[in-house]
Formats: C-alpha cells, sequence, structure tokens
C-alpha cells in the first residue's frame, strides 16, 4: 500500500492536487491574514458584519463626558480608567441599538412622524412653568447634551420602536399568584421577643491587669502592636504639573488661544422672547398683523389656540437657544418690542415678539491671561510628557539610575521610607515628589513594586513613575515598654468583651435549661424589653439591633440566639410567630405581584437581548476600543 502511494506521489496529477491545495490555504488563510495586516478593520464593532464606526463611538463618548463632567464638576476626573470604562458603554449602547434596529426593521416596525411629534411635546422636562411645551427648553436640552435637532429625533424614533419591541416582548410576563402568595406569607411574617441588650461601654470594670497577663497579650495580639511594612524606596515622577514648569508661554501664544478660544469668554446677547406656534401659515400672519398692532398676549393666546396652536414665553434666550437658523435669524434681528413675520421650522409657523434685549458682553485678555497662560502651560508639558517619557525608558534601559535622568530630564525625585499611608517611622507624613491628590495613587505603585526590580517608567494615576525599592522593612512587634499603655487599654477593653459575651452566653444557656430569658435576664440583675411585630426589613425594625434580625427568623417558638453587634452582643427569644395572610393584605399582594411581574420582565428582556446580540454575531475590535479611550 505505501509503495503504491509513494508511486502516486511522483505522478502529475498528485503534484496538481497539492498545488491546489496550497493555493486554497493561500485564499483562505494567508489572503485574510494579508487582509488584516495591510487593511485592517477600522470599525469599532460589527453587527451582522455591518460596521460600528469610530465617529458614532467618540460622539456618544462625547456626549457621556460632557454629562459626567457637569453632573459631578470639579470631583470629576478624566483618568484612563473612566475613559475606558465610558468607552465600553458607549460602544455597547451602539451595539445594543444595532440589534434592536436591526430587529425593528425585520419586523417593519414603523413609527410615524406624528407620533414623535406627540411624544416629544408630551415629555415633562421640555414644559415650562405654565404647563405647555417650551422650546427654550427643549432647545437648552439639545445644546446641553450635544445633540442638533434630527439627530435628537433620529435617536427618539429609534427608542419609540425599540419600546414597541420591547413591549410585545415584555406583555406575556406575570408572576403566578401562588409564588406571589408564598413570598408574602413570608416577607410579612411577625415576631415577638424578648431581648436583652449587653452594650461593652456598660461592662464592670474589670480587676487591675498583673504585669504577666499585659506581657502575655502582647504577645497574644502582634496584628495590635507591630509597626506596619515599611519600604526605602527612590522614586521618580514625570508629570505635566513638574513640566508646565518649564513650559515658557509667549503672550503671542495667549492671544491667539484667547482669539480661537473667544466664544468661552464671551457672553452672547440674550433676548426676552414670546411665541406663537401655529400649523397654519395665514393663520400665522394674521397673528402677526394683530400683535403688531398692540395686541396683549393674552389676546394673541387665546387667538393661537382657536388657531390649532398655542402661545408660549420663551423667556431669555441666546441665538444658540433657537437653533433653526431661519428661527434665530428673525427672532434677533427684531428690535425691542418687534414682532417678526411668519417662519417655518418642522413644527409648524413661528412669531416671535421681542419683550427685551440683553446685550452681550466679553472678559477682555487682560482678565484671561493669566488663567489661559496655566492652562497653555499644562497642554504643552502634557505633549512634551510623552515625549519625554519614551527619552527616560531608554535611558533607564541603558542602565542609567533614577538620580542620573531625573537630573537629565527634569523628574521630581526622592528617597523615603515610607508605610503604605504615607507616614514614616517617626510617624510623620514623608514627602513625595508629586501633588497631593496623587500622593494615594503613587503609595499605591510603591508598595505593588518588587524589591530588586529594575526601575522602569511606568504610567499611572500619579503620571509616569519609576520606582526603586531598595529595601522592604516587614511588620515587627514593637517593644512592650514603647506600647504598654496601648497594651493595657487594649486589654482592658478585651476584658469587658469576654465579661458581657460570658453574661450572654449565660443567658443563652438558662433558656435552654427552660428558664424564660426575662426570667433570667431579673435573676442577672439586667433589664429585659418586649418587642412585638418584629419584621424581616431592618428599615422597620429599629429597635431590633440588625445582626440579630436574620438568626431570629431561623428559630422556633420559644426558642432563643445570642449574638455580636457593634457595641456588644445581645440575646433574644422568640415568644410569638404570626405568619403573613396575603388575604389581610391584598394592597401588598397586588403591589408585591406586580413587582415580581416587572422582575421577570426584565429577565426576559435580559434575555431577549442576549438571542439578538447572538443572532447579530457581535464582534468587538479590541483595538479600536482602546483607540477609542485614549484621550
Amino acid at each position: 500500500m505505501l509503495t503504491a502511494l509513494r508511486r502516486l506521489a511522483g505522478t502529475w496529477f498528485a503534484r496538481a492536487l497539492f498545488v491546489l491545495l496550497i493555493l486554497s490555504f493561500a485564499v483562505w488563510g494567508i489572503g485574510d491574514m494579508a487582509r488584516n495586516l495591510f487593511a485592517p478593520d477600522t470599525s469599532l464593532a460589527r453587527v451582522a458584519g455591518q460596521p460600528v464606526t469610530l465617529e458614532e463611538g467618540q460622539a456618544v463618548m462625547r456626549r457621556e463626558m460632557q454629562r459626567l463632567s457637569r453632573q459631578m464638576g470639579s470631583q470629576f476626573e478624566n483618568d484612563p480608567r473612566i475613559r475606558r470604562a465610558i468607552a465600553e458603554q458607549a460602544v455597547d449602547q451602539l451595539v445594543l441599538d444595532r440589534v434592536i434596529r436591526d430587529e425593528a426593521q425585520r419586523l417593519k416596525v414603523a413609527v410615524p412622524d406624528a407620533a414623535v411629534r406627540d411624544y416629544v411635546f408630551a415629555i415633562p422636562g421640555f414644559h415650562g412653568a405654565d404647563g405647555q411645551f417650551s422650546q427654550a427648553l427643549f432647545q437648552s436640552f439639545l445644546r446641553n447634551n450635544d445633540l442638533s435637532e434630527a439627530r435628537f429625533l433620529d435617536l427618539l424614533r429609534a427608542d419609540l420602536a425599540r419600546q414597541q419591541i420591547a413591549m410585545a416582548v415584555r406583555s406575556g410576563a406575570a408572576a403566578p399568584a401562588l409564588l406571589t402568595d408564598r413570598l408574602l406569607r413570608w416577607l410579612d411574617e411577625q415576631r415577638d421577643v424578648t431581648l436583652v441588650t449587653l452594650p461593652i461601654a456598660a461592662a464592670p470594670e474589670p480587676p487591675a491587669p498583673t504585669e504577666a497577663q499585659l506581657q502575655r497579650f502582647h504577645e497574644n495580639n502582634p496584628e495590635q502592636f507591630s509597626s506596619p511594612e515599611y519600604r526605602a524606596v527612590t522614586v521618580a515622577v514625570l508629570t505635566a504639573d513638574l513640566l508646565s514648569r518649564e513650559v515658557a508661554v509667549s503672550d503671542e501664544d495667549v492671544a491667539a488661544a484667547y482669539e480661537a478660544r473667544r466664544g468661552q469668554f464671551e457672553t452672547p446677547e440674550r433676548r426676552t422672547l414670546e411665541q406663537v406656534l401655529v400649523p397654519d401659515e395665514a393663520k400665522a400672519k394674521e397673528i402677526a398683523a394683530a400683535w403688531s398692532g398692540g395686541a396683549d398676549f393674552a389676546a394673541i393666546g387665546a387667538q393661537a389656540k382657536a388657531a390649532g396652536g398655542e402661545a408660549l414665553e420663551l423667556g431669555e434666550v441666546d441665538r444658540a437657544g433657537l437653533p433653526v437658523p431661519e428661527l434665530a435669524e428673525a427672532a434677533f434681528a427684531a428690535p425691542e418690542g418687534g414682532v417678526t413675520a411668519p417662519v417655518r421650522s418642522p413644527f409648524g409657523w413661528h412669531v416671535f415678539r421681542v419683550q427685551s434685549i440683553e446685550p452681550g458682553h466679553s472678559r477682555p485678555l487682560a482678565e484671561m491671561r493669566e488663567q489661559l497662560r496655566q492652562e497653555l502651560a499644562q497642554e504643552k508639558a502634557a505633549d512634551i510628557a510623552f515625549e519625554r517619557a519614551n527619552k527616560v525608558e531608554d535611558a533607564l534601559a541603558g542602565g542609567a539610575t533614577l538620580a542620573e535622568v531625573a537630573k537629565q530630564y527634569g523628574l521630581g525625585l526622592a528617597t523615603v521610607e515610607t508605610d503604605a499611608n504615607g507616614l514614616g517611622p517617626d510617624g510623620k507624613p514623608v514627602t513625595l515628589p508629586v501633588i497631593e491628590a496623587a500622593r494615594a495613587p503613587l503609595l499605591k505603585a510603591i508598595f505593588q513594586a518588587e524589591r530588586g526590580a529594575a526601575p522602569r517608567l511606568q504610567e499611572t494615576e500619579a503620571g509616569f513613575v519609576a520606582i526603586d525599592v531598595q529595601k522592604i522593612v516587614p511588620p515587627a512587634l514593637r517593644p512592650f515598654d514603647t506600647v504598654e499603655a496601648a497594651v493595657r487599654a487594649a486589654w482592658v477593653q478585651d476584658a469587658r468583651r469576654h465579661a458581657e459575651e460570658e453574661r450572654a452566653a449565660a443567658l443563652l444557656q438558662a433558656t435552654k435549661e427552660g428558664k424564660p430569658l426575662a426570667e433570667a435576664a431579673a435573676a442577672a440583675g439586667l433589664g429585659s424589653r418586649e418587642i412585638g411585630a418584629v419584621r424581616r426589613d431592618p428599615q422597620q425594625d429599629a429597635a431590633v439591633p440588625r445582626e440579630l434580625l436574620a438568626p431570629l427568623f431561623e428559630l422556633k417558638l420559644h426558642e432563643a440566639t445570642m449574638v455580636q453587634t457593634r457595641d456588644g452582643f445581645a440575646v433574644a427569644q422568640v415568644q410569638g410567630i404570626t405568619p403573613g395572610d396575603p388575604a389581610a393584605d391584598k394592597e401588598g399582594f397586588d403591589r408585591l405581584k406586580d413587582q415580581l411581574g416587572q422582575a421577570m420582565a426584565q429577565d426576559i428582556d435580559i434575555e431577549f437581548v442576549a438571542a439578538l446580540r447572538a443572532r447579530g454575531d457581535v464582534r468587538v475590535n479590541p483595538r479600536m476600543l482602546d483607540t477609542l479611550a485614549q484621550p
């Protein structure tokens, strides 16, 4: 057989077959590699083969960053971890939008223009003080979220289609009555208890300890009386804050930046406007004529309502508050007290009256000079930091010490012995070459570094950091004579705790021998409380220690338990058990049934979306996700 195969391998037929096999591998294997090498995929993800573009991700990410910045103010930190999380969230949102949009198209779900318009007008956040739709609030929302009106309406249309699909998917979700009944019986169960609390602070003063007792306590509890781990390190840091001190920003640069950012320093002209919006041009012209002739706002409002529209007080707006160019042009061209001719938009025909005008003003260059200088220095320093970091890495790889690269490239340098909290052996804060906000990240990096490893520059939350660990001093038990006062105080506290624990255990033992807890407490000279209708919810039963609730509901009638609390110990005995009665709590039954139904609907939603993602063959591009997360 083998001889026959060898003879066949030498024929022209076998050679042709081998050539075909090689060509097929080239087409299907090497071809794919070549395409990825010379024409890499630049999409963030693909859904059913269709790309989710980087531009889409950047738009979503920009809006989310702006929202977080407005919401958190100065507390918002644009660090790499936050950017990464927001980037992943943006891609996930775009993928979700795409798979549901594809499903809406497959099901031929349509959203009419009238439905979109009615939905916009019904959003409470767009209503003014009079309860009517406010164009000013609507436009303010668009500006704050970096959205055009067309883009917002597209998003809303897609969301309404998604809601139709979601409602269809969720419509069958309902909690079974039996499940609701059993769960409500469990939730509404109540217990009557006898409670005895034994706070450590109320424990009797123990006898004075002997020297031997203190010495033994000191040795048996080394974690309480040991010094922390210390590290002797040299750290070099490269930060924009340090480099900005080297950067020279000329007056010409400041002036150019002022011109480029002039919009940030100018307060635009603002106008107090009244508006009429009606669907018919002829009616709009009649209203404009009446308004110009001196009709008051109440009369104009009645006329607009009769024409199927409405009259609104827009309040103070700037030109950007009317993003439809034709509306802005008309409203800001009219004089104070003037009325515009009708102007058309996607919502109908508009007529404006200018109640008052507040001229715009700007902060001059002289006022903004130093702030701009600092900002430009920080920006230039950030650019320099990456370039200089590469040079520092090369120098360190070539064997240079941290002191040498710090001197050559202007890095901050410090040699310290510190614990994880930034305190030296003397208990005082050590000096680190970073601003206060960066101390914690730098200390974290110091205690993650390996001893003996060659220092390498790494990017951290504290900036670019290189660390050379010279010595690690492990935790050590402090000599007794240096901590005697602390040992004595801890011994007394521990003795009190033990005393209360023994008293609590004695009460529990008495109940096991058949004595009621109240009687056992009285015999021990302790007080007790009778508490009725204790429920599982800790928010409703503050009279019972939180630590006691879970074990309390595991007990049978007349059984007792003992727990340690935040300030001592507690002993409780069950005196009565009242099961929940769904028949007597119809409102609670209906509410729980609705909550369970909503929870089931949410689970169905999750499974439905997971199925759509699986059908859409979602593929996320990690390389482009990294690009999106970069500042």
